[in-house]
Formats: structure tokens, sequence, C-alpha cells
């Protein structure tokens, strides 16, 4: 059989039944990212229907190239984290235009290449702190949390104290509540939908949660509740399939990267920044699901490592030039081992279905921010849950992730916690006299200066 032989199923101690259902569950564990995705990144100024089909191909190609160069079954998509460092800080906070930053993504995975076809990447996965490494991952998803309160306008803007909650009571004085008020009530319950599926552990219970979210949506705006402003941003949410079922051009995004602050010193920052948080989460992914999978050898190490980090490599700078942010190794994969799914055909069957994907676009791109923002704020909190491995018993370790964590959210940027984690861990611990009792490597080091002079000169 062919299959078995591409995939080594009976090495491997499963079946193509058992590999289906496994790429199937997978898929339906992390398709909201197609609905997400082009919301996010359409907040930059980038086309939505456009990135829906980047985000749906560089899928395909990244997963397929997953299953092929190491037989894993990992699926991989545009990350979530990295689309709101895109959007929301590289483009609407430090300024760059989308195509500047699409740049940044084609270089980094060009980067990624040269590193992947050596040992550079597991080298420097190994010199930085696993306590830090756990930290970046918590503080991302309270950052994700943020933007999906922000996206619902659970969380609104406040002159007097930043941010406050968003008030039906004003939303209901000047007329706003059909619009804008009906859609916060509707997302605060699809949280509270969201996380009963999560706690039965329903497979797919972050789509189902936007679905849910959605049709109830679908059902207000059937009887009157819920009335589109598209002055204010608030549009039908019914799927428009007055052009029939075809796929989204991609002309508005596709080889869109301008090259043109290359050679500064704020690309760099920002293509590095890029590039550590697709590494961290790239490498913690994978070691994180193939040990639950039991497919690390005796020394916690993971066989064919260098073709899975290969194949999310090239998925970034393909997908960069289709015009989406980093595509990476998704956790979700852990959804598929879990129902058994051991090789490569696990990826390839949650990969087709990504292809399908494309011609059912209407569907994907009417679904509105409040049905999404469940998703963000219910990926924030599995992200955070990260927070337990990190020893708080030891300052050195605890104080640096604390600063790590707390720097994303409250400066809404990624990189600013890394910067600030990496300085921090090697101030305290140099400090303390505790540098080489922790044996912290030369790269750290490096790291932290790099950091340092970008405050001092940006």
């Amino acid at each position: 059989m062919k299959l078995e032989k591409i995939f080594h199923l009976k090495e491997n101690k499963t079946d193509v039944r058992t590999e289906v259902i496994a790429g199937v569950t997978t898929f339906m564990t992390m398709a909201y990212i197609l609905a997400v995705n082009p919301n996010i990144l359409e907040a930059s100024g980038m086309d939505r229907g456009a990135v829906f089909t980047a985000t749906a191909l560089s899928a395909f190609i990244a997963t397929c190239l997953m299953a092929l160069l190491s037989n894993y079954p990992f699926v991989l998509a545009p990350g979530m984290g990295l689309n709101a460092y895109f959007a929301y800080t590289v483009v609407l906070g430090m300024g760059y235009s989308w195509q500047q930053a699409l740049a940044a993504v084609f270089v980094e995975g060009l980067i990624f290449i040269l590193l992947s076809l050596t040992n550079v990447r597991e080298a420097i996965f190994n010199s930085i702190p696993m306590n830090l490494k756990h930290a970046v991952s918590v503080g991302i998803g309270l950052f994700i949390a943020f933007i999906g309160l922000q996206n619902a306008k659970i969380v609104v803007n406040n002159d007097s104290t930043l941010v406050s909650v968003f008030s039906f009571k004003s939303a209901v004085k000047d007329g706003t509540f059909n619009s804008m008020g009906i859609t916060v009530l509707l997302a605060l319950i699809g949280i509270l939908v969201t996380a009963v599926l999560l706690v039965k552990n329903i497979k797919g219970s972050i789509l189902w949660g936007i679905l849910i979210t959605w049709g109830l949506g679908i059902i207000c705006q059937f009887v009157g509740l819920y009335v589109p402003n598209p002055e204010l941003g608030f549009f039908s949410l019914l799927p428009d399939f007055s052009n029939g079922i075809s796929v989204p051009s991609m002309a508005p995004t596709f080889m869109k990267m301008d090259f043109s602050i290359v050679f500064s010193l704020d690309f760099v920052v920002i293509m590095f920044a890029f590039l550590f948080v697709d590494m961290f989460d790239t490498l913690g992914t994978l070691i994180g699901v193939a040990s639950k999978a039991d497919m690390l050898d005796k020394d916690g190490k993971l066989p064919k490592i260098k073709g899975a980090l290969l194949s999310d490599a090239v998925g970034t700078s393909v997908g960069a030039v289709c015009g989406t942010s980093t595509v990476t190794t998704f956790v979700e994969s852990a959804s598929g081992v879990a129902e058994g799914g051991r090789t490569g055909l696990t990826a390839i069957v949650a990969a087709i279905l990504f292809g399908l994907s494309l011609f059912l676009s209407p569907i994907f791109l009417a679904i509105p921010s409040f049905a999404t923002a469940p998703a963000l704020i219910v990926v924030g909190f599995l992200m955070l849950t990260s927070i337990t491995k990190i020893d708080f018993n030891d300052y050195t370790e605890a104080i640096p992730c604390f600063i790590a964590i707390i720097a994303m959210p409250f400066m809404y940027s990624i990189s600013e916690g890394i910067a600030m984690g990496v300085i921090s861990y090697v101030v305290i611990n140099l400090v303390a006299g505790k540098a080489k009792e922790k044996k912290i490597s030369v790269l750290m080091y490096v790291l932290a200066v790099l950091f340092i002079l970008k405050y001092v000169f940006l």
C-alpha cells in the first residue's frame, strides 16, 4: 500500500482511519485562524479576502512540507501572536507599512532556512533559559487576550483610566445598542460558550465557539436586535455568495514586500523580533507536542527536527510572498496527536482541508470580529497555562519572567516584552552574582547588549 510505504503507519503503530480522524480534528481545532487572521491583518490596511487566500494557501503548502520532510503530524498556519505583532506593533504602533512588515517576515524566513539547514537554530534554542521561554508564551497569551477584549469592544478607551469596560447604559442612551452594544453582549456569551465547550473537552471547541457566537449574531440580525451600520464598522453577518463560489484574489497582497528599509537598524529590530518569537513558538510547540506523542528520543531530542524546522522556515517565506504574517507550527496539533495521529498522513489530511476551505471564503470572511474575539481570549488562556512551568521560588528567574509577561500587554508589544525579559535576566543575575552559577550563554549577553542599544538609539 502506497500510504504505508510513504508514512510508515505500522512502524508508528497507527492506521489510515486513525490518521484521517486525527487530521480532521486538528483542522477543526485550528480552522479559526481562517477567520481570525484576516480580521487581525485587516487592521494593518491589508485586503481581507487576499489575506484569507494567503492564510489558507500558506497553511496548505507548509503543512504538506511538514508531512513530506519529517513525517510528523504537525500542522502549520500563520501564527497567533505573530499576526498581532505584525498588525498592532509593527504597523499601527511603529508606523511602518504592511508591505515593509511583509519584507521583514520574508527575510526572517530566509534566515530561518539557513539556520534550519545547520544546527544554529537548535543551539540558539538551547541557550535561552527555559523559564524565559515559558514567560514569552504567557506574555503573548495575555497580549492576545487583551486584543480579543478590544476587538469585541468589551474593553474600550478611556481618557482618565486609559481603558475601561464597555457601558451598555451609554449604548442605549446614544442609540448604538443595536449595532455595538448587542455585539459586545454576544462576545461575552461567546466566551462563556467556548469555555463550556473547552471544559467538556469537545473537539474543535474554539471553532465551535466562533460558529455558535456568529450563529447567535445572525439570529439577532434576522429578528432586528442587530442592525448593520457600515459607518460604525458593523456589517451584515450573512455570507455573500453573489459572486458564486470563488477564491478571493491574492493580487492585493501577492509579492507586495517593500525592501526599502532593509538596511536600517529598525528593520533589523523588527525582523529579529519576528525571528525570536517564531523560533521559540515553533521549537516549544514541536517539543511540547512531540513529548505528548512519545516522539522524543531517550535524550529528550526530536529526531528529524531539521525537516520540521525547514518546513516551518519555507512556509514563512512563502506566506510573506502570498501576503500573510509568519507561518508557524500550531500547538493545536496536540488535538490530532490526542486522537492518535502519529505520522505525516495526519498533516496531509489537515492540509487538504485547508486547500478545500479556499472555496468557502464567503463563509469565513463573513465571520465578524465579535465572534472571533472569544477565540483570541481562549487561546490567550491556553498560552497562559505555561505560567505553571515557571520557577517562582528562584527570584533571579521569576522577576525577569514577570517583567517579560507584564511588558507585552501593558506596552502593547511582544518585542518589548522579549527585550525587557532578556535585559532584566542578564542584569539581575550579573548584579546578584548568579551569572556563573546559571551558566548564562554568550548569546544572552549579546542579545541584552543589542536590546539596550535599541533603547539608547531608537
